[in-house]
């Protein structure tokens, strides 16, 4: 990892928190994950540059809340099995008994 802070044209995919203080060397997956849903090309190579392939992987695998449409482009992107993936995966809570019957 390179940066500390995030440079300013990727402000704008981090609306909901003060951009500007964010460090992405401790928040890496937040940072990952949200690029990676949300990103141009311009933050992709950003990201590519500041994280390693290992970490994009290991977001990919491990953080939910990514789109269907993310995990098919980035699965194939990067040859991850979607089974892998756990935003790919039955919800913990879709296999539960719903409090609402409906």
């Amino acid at each position: 990892m390179k940066s500390t802070s995030l440079p300013k044209f990727l402000h704008r995919y981090f609306w909901d928190i003060e951009a500007k203080k964010l460090n992405p060397q401790k928040r890496p997956q937040y940072v990952i994950q949200r690029l990676l849903e949300m990103g141009d090309q311009k933050a992709i190579r950003w990201l590519r540059k500041n994280f390693s392939k290992t970490q994009i992987i290991t977001t990919l695998k491990e953080r939910r809340g990514f789109s269907t449409k993310a995990v098919n482009f980035w699965s194939v992107f990067y040859k991850i099995p979607k089974q892998k993936i756990k935003s790919f995966q039955i919800s913990s809570c879709r296999k539960s008994h719903p409090i609402w019957p409906y």
